[in-house]
């Protein structure tokens, strides 16, 4: 993956005032790590893999149906990426993740290549892309940072549980458990920018900042996200945390301008 790099002074960035504690007002070498990748095909599978991680499954009712052959439930309109969930009317058994919930929906997820680490060589990271969500009851769209080798750590920018209202979200904090700030949105699914910047404030943590169409919501102290890489994951998931039943009629969920950054001290 082509990285490129220019000057940044940290403390005159746009959006940035929040982190005027963050004793980051110094000059530092900006990298754009992802830009875009949603071009064609074949850029979008140069970024990003289909799925999980970790597979198929995971805590909703829908089952993940991807690959660069099968765009079926994954595919490109232009330069969007789209995720569509079907209802299937068949019995494809339950989930294999906890809470093992029988699967009555067949919808997509992509997660990127790059992965976020957050160390002393790379201090600052900034994840943001634009979306059009679903929020109807049943619906349940994330984009989100998760531990490649552990959990925790975990930071979700864009999370809907079957109504209007975003979930910022960072697991775990310095009590060992959830930060949320929650956001009504209006009109979900029109476009919108969701967008996190990442700093690390000592050998452990660090704070995370949420901005909704540019204007900052909220900051949460990340408990040893230090020196974990971290999966950066869009998904359609369905049903489970965002109420049944949900959709008998396709939902989609659409992506443009996918971008990461990261500052190299």
């Amino acid at each position: 993956m082509t990285v490129s790099r220019r000057g940044f002074l940290v403390a005159g960035g746009a959006g940035l005032a929040a982190l005027g504690t963050s004793g980051l007002g110094r000059a530092a070498t900006w990298e754009t790590v992802i830009n875009g990748s949603f071009a064609n095909y074949s850029t979008l599978e140069s970024v990003w893999n289909y799925r999980y991680p970790w597979g198929s499954d995971h805590n909703g009712t829908a089952r993940m149906y991807a690959s660069a052959s099968d765009h079926n439930h994954v595919f490109l309109e232009g330069s969007t990426l789209v995720i569509r969930a079907t209802r299937i009317n068949w019995n494809e058994g339950n989930s294999s993740a906890d809470p093992y919930l029988p699967i009555r929906y067949h919808s997509g997820a992509v997660h990127a290549r790059q992965h976020v680490l957050v160390n002393d060589q790379f201090p600052n990271w900034e994840v943001r892309g634009e979306f059009q969500a679903p929020s109807a009851r049943g619906t349940w769209p994330a984009f989100w940072l998760t531990g490649v080798n552990s959990w925790p750590p975990e930071s979700d920018i864009l999370e809907y549980k079957g109504d209007a209202r975003n979930w910022f979200n960072t697991y775990k904090n310095a009590s060992g458990g959830w930060s949320n700030t929650i956001r009504p949105v209006s009109s979900p699914g029109s476009w919108h920018t969701y967008r996190a910047w990442i700093t690390k404030v000592s050998a452990t943590d660090v704070d995370i900042h949420y901005y909704l169409d540019g204007t900052w919501v909220g900051q949460h102290r990340g408990a040893n996200f230090v020196g974990k890489p971290m999966w950066i994951i869009i998904n359609l998931q369905m049903e489970g945390s965002s109420g049944t039943s949900g959709p008998t009629t396709d939902t989609y969920y659409r992506a443009r301008n996918l971008y990461v950054g990261r500052t190299r001290a």
